[in-house]
């Protein structure tokens, strides 16, 4: 399996007049993550499906990877929480995006790729950033192929 651990892009701060699910992404959030999806697209990404948290700011992330997906795009709310065997139970495909949140995305790479997902703190995502990892979706499986910043994945845009 081709996985592709994506955070979200950039929201609107925390309000207390805003449930934090509800945090939408800010314009330049959206404008900058589409760019990096023109980059993903240049690297030859396609996804056959994907996953995404329920909260809005994941949702709208997912949204914006639609030009590279071609399958079914499904809510998953573990994605909203720290990472466990159910929730790889649910993942099918061959090559599948998973959008969600950090600290959460930090320590599904760490448990994918070193069986530990307390060192999930050495794998910090950057709003809008994408890891690459293969193999079988299991603890300490697989293996990290790439990670991206989204600044890198915007100047592959014009490729």
């Amino acid at each position: 399996m081709q996985l592709f651990l994506v955070r979200h892009a950039i929201a609107v701060p925390s309000a207390p007049e805003r449930p934090d699910a509800a945090r939408p992404l800010t314009a330049e959030g959206r404008e900058r993550f589409a760019r990096a999806v023109r980059g993903g697209k240049a690297l030859g990404w396609r996804f056959d499906r994907l996953y995404h948290s329920p909260l809005v700011r994941a949702v709208e992330t997912a949204e914006l990877l639609q030009p590279l997906l071609r399958g079914p795009c499904v809510a998953l709310p573990d994605l909203a929480r720290a990472p466990d065997e159910e929730m790889l139970a649910h993942i099918e495909g061959t090559r599948v995006a998973l959008v969600g949140h950090e600290p959460h995305l930090g320590a599904l790479l760490a448990w994918l790729v070193t069986g530990d997902a307390s060192r999930g703190e050495r794998y910090c995502f950057k709003k809008g950033g994408v890891a690459q990892v293969t193999g079988e979706p299991r603890p300490g499986a697989m293996t990290l192929v790439g990670f991206y910043a989204p600044k890198v994945l915007r100047k592959l845009e014009a490729r």
